[in-house]
């Protein structure tokens, strides 16, 4: 046996309290804390907290950072989605800042475009929609924020002139995306990303401290000129003289009339607790479909990593994806029957299709009854009690592949989400936004906040924020090990995009599954693949109502880590 083979089958130590499987206990403290993906990030957001700054201000300064030094993630050039418990109005705000597509490229020139081609590739321009985050940045501050936006900037400004060591999990993503967007030739351009990204002629490596003085200077005009530079000011016109160099449709009136939009989060009570998420365009109802069919098993009797719990989670999953590909998108353009996919008479009628015997061959989606007509995720909460749970990604990744002329930052390939079927709900339209993966999460109890979270990677996101909750809820795992527990990812169903089933998809599972649970699930009709590094990334706060103080989770898979003080 290999000295790697040893190592693979080592189990680690064994923890003095707690479950044997969790990594670290949950951090707690009293007057603020966040979790985020990124170690510095999470320092940065409890300086501003410390400075006398709300969660409102620290999150702007964490996602700026991780803008930087998680750019395989997220980044200006993405969209930002955010919900806000606001102890003052005592009121859950939500925040969709979504991009939207070209607004002078009909369906019909896209068709033209793409040629034989049955859907919008991955990379290069006809992915890109407006980078909403900058936008969403001042909407929030405009609102909540207390301290000044250049203070807010100052740090990831100085990270990005100054550098930072890059962690693991960065140096292997940033390696991965950028020889693949280097590979593809639907970039139109890609020496702007060699040059911000690479560090003497290659991506660098783990530790290795990276620079990126175009997004500084890119931060350090937003912070002086407001958000006006970047939508109609000096950097747009940057933006556009870049998209009219490499062909692409979108230009200076697409980022000059971009606005996102304040929404009321929608939600469901599962088992005593009051779970809420973004309406559509982004898939946030989904965990909410998925909780409502949930509601009919007793997967606490079942138990933590059983057959049965999986089984019943899986088929869950399947069912309401089908719905998700049938009815989810920009409520500008079509009618999505919120209120009615989630209701308990809809659950009712969908929770049938699940046998504990075997996968149902084929779910495909409902029909209810119409009554009315690669993300990062952190959170932070104050000494107030405000809490905010904000995501934000440029979609696949690190995004397109284009970089535009010295402003250190790749766009979103969030547009790749558009569908060309012309009955799809996501079905491309100039002006119109795509179907969004992000989504935050919120958990109320007894009319108080509970738990601000997120686990982001694109489909993986509801069926994750699912299995987090029924770890919490059903299972009573605490912060920490809810997120640490084994997960599953289920895939292969209808697409949004229009790609149809694969009979009963696929699964991945890691690898605290027992052989016996897996061998049941395969008897049952399951399909397993081997896992990958797909199983998304989980940030959470939870507001201990009885001592007064906070406890977070952070993901293990990763780099970050949650602190407070």
């Amino acid at each position: 046996m290999t000295s790697a083979d040893i190592q693979a089958s080592s189990g680690r130590g064994d923890r003095y309290v707690g479950a044997p499987f969790a990594t670290r206990a949950p951090v707690m403290a009293c007057n603020g804390i966040a979790a985020t993906a990124h170690p510095l990030a999470t320092e940065i957001a409890l300086d501003i907290l410390k400075r006398g700054g709300n969660a409102i201000d620290a999150a702007i300064a964490t996602n700026a950072a991780l803008g930087l030094m998680e750019m395989t993630a997220c980044g200006i050039g993405g969209d930002l989605f955010a919900i806000v418990w606001d102890p003052k109005t005592r009121k859950l705000h939500g925040y969709n800042g979504s991009g939207r597509s070209a607004r002078g490229r009909s369906y019909d020139a896209l068709k033209s475009k793409l040629g034989t081609r049955s859907k919008i590739p991955s990379w290069g321009s006809l992915a890109v929609s407006v980078p909403g985050a900058v936008d969403g940045w001042f909407a929030l501050h405009e609102k909540f924020g207390s301290m000044k936006m250049p203070d807010l900037l100052a740090p990831a400004i100085s990270y990005a002139r100054d550098g930072f060591p890059l962690t693991p999990y960065v140096a292997f993503a940033l390696d991965r995306d950028m020889r693949a967007r280097g590979e593809e030739k639907d970039v139109e351009e890609f020496d702007n990303a060699r040059h911000t990204y690479f560090v003497d002629g290659a991506t660098p490596r783990e530790g290795q401290v990276f620079r990126n003085p175009d997004l500084a200077r890119t931060y350090e005009t937003i912070a002086r000129d407001g958000r006006e530079a970047f939508y109609s000011g000096t950097i747009a016109k940057t933006m556009d003289a870049y998209f009219r160099r490499i062909g692409s449709d979108l230009g200076l009136d697409d980022l000059a009339t971009h606005r996102g939009n304040w929404v009321d989060p929608v939600g469901v009570n599962y088992r005593g607790y009051d779970v809420f998420e973004l309406p559509p365009n982004g898939q946030g109802v989904a965990v909410l479909q998925i909780l409502q069919l949930l509601q009919g098993f007793d997967l606490r009797a079942m138990g933590p990593g059983s057959a049965d719990a999986l089984h019943v989670m899986i088929e869950a999953k399947r069912i309401v994806y089908e719905d998700l590909a049938k009815f989810y998108g920009d409520m500008d353009f079509v009618n999505v029957p919120i209120k009615e996919l989630i209701s308990d008479a809809y659950a009712r009628e969908r929770r049938v299709l699940i046998a504990m015997s075997a996968a149902n061959p084929s779910v495909g989606p409902g029909e209810p009854k119409l009554v009315d007509g690669d993300t990062t995720y952190f959170t932070i909460a104050d000494k107030s009690g405000m809490m905010v749970s904000l995501i934000q990604s440029n979609f696949r990744g690190m995004g397109s592949g284009l970089v535009a002329d010295g402003l250190g930052f790749m766009f979103n390939n969030r547009g790749e989400l558009f569908s060309l079927d012309s009955v799809s709900p996501s079905v491309y339209a100039p002006g119109k936004r795509p179907f969004q993966t992000i989504i935050p999460g919120f958990v109320m109890k007894d009319g108080e906040p509970w738990m601000s979270f997120g686990l982001m990677g694109g489909d993986m996101q509801p069926q994750g924020h699912a299995q987090v909750l029924v770890n919490m809820i059903d299972f009573g795992m605490n912060v920490q090990e809810a997120g640490d527990f084994m997960r599953f990812r289920h895939y292969g169903g209808t697409e949004v995009t229009g790609e149809q089933p694969q009979g009963v998809g696929f699964v991945e599972i890691e690898s605290g599954i027992a052989p016996c649970v897996r061998a049941e699930l395969e008897r049952r009709g399951h399909r397993f693949v081997k896992g990958s590094d797909a199983f998304g990334g989980y940030q959470a706060i939870q507001r201990d109502a009885a001592y007064k103080i906070y406890r977070a989770g952070s993901e293990m898979r990763k780099d970050g880590h949650a602190a407070g003080y």
